[in-house]
């Protein structure tokens, strides 16, 4: 029985301390607000021409930030991954994916 008291006692100091706890983080919160992140910038758009290998073609596209990736079947049977910049339409990098060889 008193093994039970004492629990209770241990679990109502740990909600009291858990309660001040909350109640402090929030009123720093709104005392110290995190600044918001600018917006992208949005441009009118860009005109570029990228190469592509010989016999290469699109099979994918995904867009993250200002970054584009290509996913591209090579005539080899390989594939590329082109990445480029979106606002200036430059080639960033490219990842050229081999079959293993046996």
């Amino acid at each position: 029985m008193r093994a039970l008291k004492v629990l209770v006692v241990v679990m109502g100091v740990l909600l009291v301390v858990g309660t001040i706890g909350l109640v402090l983080a929030v009123m720093n919160r709104a005392n110290h607000p995190v600044a918001a992140t600018p917006a992208p910038v949005v441009t009118a758009g860009t005109n570029s021409t990228i190469d592509l290998p010989a016999g290469a073609k699109v099979i994918g596209t995904e867009l993250s930030g200002d970054r584009v990736l290509i996913r591209l079947s090579l005539a080899d049977g390989g594939e590329q991954l082109l990445t480029v910049n979106t606002a200036t339409g430059a080639r960033v990098g490219t990842i050229t994916l081999r079959p293993a060889k046996p």
